[in-house]
């Protein structure tokens, strides 16, 4: 019950602006595991007003980590609306060659992040921060180039974040990433489904 009314009063302590970006971030994730190209869309909206949230909270490490997303998130729209091959790109899963490069994302960006939390921030979790955070940026390359094993390198990235945000206190995002992680549950299977009857087809 002491759970339930301090997400209660952190909900109600969020601006409208904090909440478009949640509303934003559900949205996007929804249309993500239908396969819509149009959740990029939503989830630059969802970035780029959260990014102006983390501004008035002077979060400034978490804008640098979102400014990725924002650029991931454009590249995916521009890589599914503008590129010959992937406007009709089917699922398909990764080869060698690209867990090759999701490795390196993982590998590099908690390198990077990791010495960045250190020396620049005064973060308190410098490790698990990081870990966050590379495992999602692997996960949206992968959504981007519409790789079923998105789903997983995205939930690896949840169950570490929903303690983190508890631990942060943080349990309005506890909750949205909570709902995030059952929805990319259930988009692996459904991208599963469809990499199937796209099997069929061709």
């Amino acid at each position: 019950m002491e759970i339930i009314d301090q997400i209660i009063q952190a909900f109600q302590a969020t601006s409208w602006l904090e909440r478009f970006s949640v509303l934003c971030g559900i949205i996007q994730v929804l249309l993500s595991k239908n396969n819509k190209v149009s959740n990029y869309l939503f989830g630059i909206l969802g970035i780029v007003s959260g990014m102006y949230v983390l501004f008035g909270a002077k979060l400034y490490a978490d804008i640098a980590l979102n400014m990725y997303y924002l650029v991931m998130s454009i590249y995916g729209w521009w890589y599914w609306k503008t590129n010959k091959e992937a406007s009709d790109q089917p699922i398909t899963s990764c080869s060698s060659r690209e867990w090759t490069t999701v490795i390196g994302i993982v590998v590099g960006a908690f390198a990077i992040l990791y010495f960045f939390l250190i020396y620049v921030t005064d973060s308190d979790v410098p490790i698990w921060d990081a870990w966050v955070s590379c495992t999602a940026w692997a996960g949206m390359w992968l959504l981007a180039r519409r790789k079923i094993e998105n789903w997983i390198l995205l939930n690896i990235s949840n169950a570490f974040a929903i303690p983190l945000l508890i631990h942060k206190d943080l349990y309005l995002f506890a909750l949205l990433t909570t709902f995030l992680f059952i929805v990319a549950v259930f988009g692996y299977f459904k991208w599963a489904r469809i990499m199937k009857l796209e099997a069929k087809l061709s």
